[in-house]
């Protein structure tokens, strides 16, 4: 069994100069693909369900879901809850299974903010599993305009929530399909600076690969969120599966199809952050 918790993975990671894939997961097929890739790459991977996830699976569903998984896995296989908004919701991922719990009170005064991952964090740690916590709000392209990070009240919010995986904003946003942002490194620099706690890019697809390796290596961004450019290889996968034979109608056999493609997109990623 390899299912450890998400400073299992990070701590050796801002060790060793490193990052780790959060691979944001919709369901089995791209899932068993991910850990596949991690395996074919030896390599860690955080399997993270987000709240599209959730929505159409449930967390005790997922939580069997990743522990199978990890089970039979022979590299570490995190089981993150990303975005999670409650208290209650982080509890019942807790109860599912879960090793990493991340509490987004981002769009929260700071103040609340603090006081609520604080609580979260103590439960995480009573049980023995991790958090994550977001300081500065990670916008949506085409959607909420983020609002950065300033390195003071993230060096109070590590210090203040005890937290084992910080996320920032530094000029990433989530959903963005193309590569063309590029984050803030002297924010990044400032942020470091203050605090030891490994930290977290959300919207990770929308960085440039060279600076995902180059910041995986350099800095201690520990932990890439992956998630649109994996939905466009499954996505592009599915299309030419079903367009190839348009009477063929049961899904296992088109959702066979994804798994090479997506696998190889996830390894591709994977690839790029172990340094």
């Amino acid at each position: 069994m390899t299912l450890v918790t998400l400073k299992d993975v990070l701590q050796p990671a801002l060790q060793g100069g490193h990052a780790v894939g959060g691979l944001v997961c919709l369901g089995w097929e791209d899932m068993r693909a991910y850990v596949a890739a991690a395996e074919a790459e030896n390599c860690p991977v955080i399997l993270q369900a987000g709240p599209g996830c959730r929505a159409h699976t449930p967390l005790p569903v997922l939580g069997r879901m990743f522990r199978h998984l990890a089970e039979e896995a022979s590299v570490p296989v995190v089981a993150h809850l990303d975005h999670g908004y409650t208290y209650d919701e982080c509890s019942e991922a807790l109860d599912s299974g879960f090793t990493s719990l991340m509490f987004d009170g981002s769009r929260k005064p700071f103040a609340d903010n603090i006081k609520e991952t604080l609580q979260i964090a103590e439960m995480a740690h009573n049980s023995g599993i991790s958090c994550e916590g977001e300081i500065g709000f990670v916008g949506y392209s085409g959607g909420e305009q983020s609002a950065g990070t300033d390195p003071a009240e993230a060096a109070q919010f590590a210090a203040e929530t005890g937290v084992d995986a910080m996320a920032i904003s530094v000029g990433n946003v989530h959903l963005q399909q193309d590569k063309q942002g590029g984050l803030d490194e002297p924010r990044i620099a400032a942020i470091q600076a203050v605090t030891s706690v490994p930290l977290v890019i959300h919207g990770g697809s929308g960085v440039p690969v060279a600076q995902r390796k180059a910041l995986a290596k350099n800095t201690n961004i520990c932990k890439f969120n992956i998630g649109t450019e994996l939905r466009m290889a499954f996505g592009a996968a599915m299309r030419e599966a079903v367009n190839s034979d348009p009477d063929r109608f049961d899904r296992v056999s088109i959702l066979k199809e994804t798994h090479d493609p997506v696998m190889a997109a996830a390894r591709t990623v994977l690839r790029n952050l172990k340094g």
